[in-house]
């Protein structure tokens, strides 16, 4: 097989269906006699005659017919798979791999499934919640999706949404037994609910003012790694819980959280979806990446908007 390719066994399809070499050549866009050698170099290597024919007529040998009967459907296959992924050009399909992190899923990404998947009914959307930093194109992903100082210097990155902020939040039943801190190392006196990432790490707080930054690692009542624990944690007045803006603004609008230390809560940018090439971008992705450019605008409409 190392001594064939595809077009040798197109043009012996060619002409083994129109029986007719000037036709075959046609079809096949080259000359009658360029077509006839390369038939000839098949047989050739083959050691086999696979046509018989004059001046008026071709007729298959029974090698020809064999061959024929053999390629003919696979070459039908082949053409048909090759016109299915041209086709992935013009309408985006197929499966779109994301790896992020459950705060960006959850506040970011989550309100454009739906939307997205409603334009683009033929692609197959599978999002994988992970904190920690993963090689995407070895794992298997389409993109990724991270914040700034995470991102590897060799991807292409687009920001996904606008600047966040964490905020430190209490029930209104613990600031009022326990006070409310005035300075980020206060909380190394108070209750506190933190976070440990499936790396294991638990993380310093992180707080910024004029500046000025600052880290503490207050005492852990409690350490969840899981969300909705530390959520009803927090509600039920057991401490002081570091967590992205975007969980609890309704939560503190309405009064049933305090949030404290907000002049040292300075936001910071929003995550970014990354992969590894412009070049010929899965169709997919394509598609995904130009959604995400249209929502932003739209975003900053609304933002805009009196």
């Amino acid at each position: 097989m190392s001594d064939f390719d595809l077009r040798d066994l197109d043009a012996f399809i060619a002409v083994a269906r129109t029986r007719n070499f000037r036709r075959a050549a046609l079809e096949q866009r080259v000359s009658v006699s360029s077509l006839s050698q390369r038939l000839r170099d098949m047989e050739e290597r083959l050691g086999v005659r696979l046509m018989n024919r004059t001046t008026r007529s071709v007729a298959l040998t029974e090698a020809g017919e064999l061959l024929l009967a053999r390629v003919g459907p696979a070459m039908c296959d082949v053409g048909d798979a090759l016109d299915q992924v041209r086709g992935l050009r013009d309408v985006p399909s197929g499966r779109l791999r994301i790896n992020a992190p459950p705060p960006a899923i959850d506040l970011v990404l989550a309100p454009m499934v739906a939307p997205f998947l409603q334009r683009y009914p033929q692609i197959d959307l599978e999002i994988v919640a992970e904190s920690s930093f993963i090689d995407i194109v070895d794992a298997g992903f389409d993109a990724g999706v991270r914040y700034g100082e995470h991102l590897a210097q060799d991807m292409i990155a687009v920001s996904l949404g606008p600047p966040q902020r964490y905020v430190v939040v209490a029930s209104p039943q613990y600031v009022a037994r326990h006070g409310r801190p005035k300075h980020p190392r206060d909380l190394l006196d108070h209750t506190c609910i933190r976070t440990r990432f499936g790396s294991g790490v638990m993380q310093d707080w992180e707080f910024e003012k004029a500046g000025r930054a600052i880290k503490v690692a207050p005492p852990a009542k409690l350490v969840a790694t899981y969300l909705g624990l530390a959520i009803k944690a927090v509600y039920d007045g057991l401490g002081f819980w570091l967590t992205f803006e975007g969980y609890v603004r309704e939560a503190i609008q309405s009064g049933a959280l305090v949030s404290v230390l907000d002049d040292w809560c300075a936001p910071f940018p929003g995550p970014f979806l990354y992969y590894p090439s412009r070049r010929q971008l899965p169709p997919a992705l394509g598609a995904f990446i130009a959604f995400v450019a249209e929502w932003r605008k739209q975003e900053r409409r609304r933002d805009r908007a009196p």
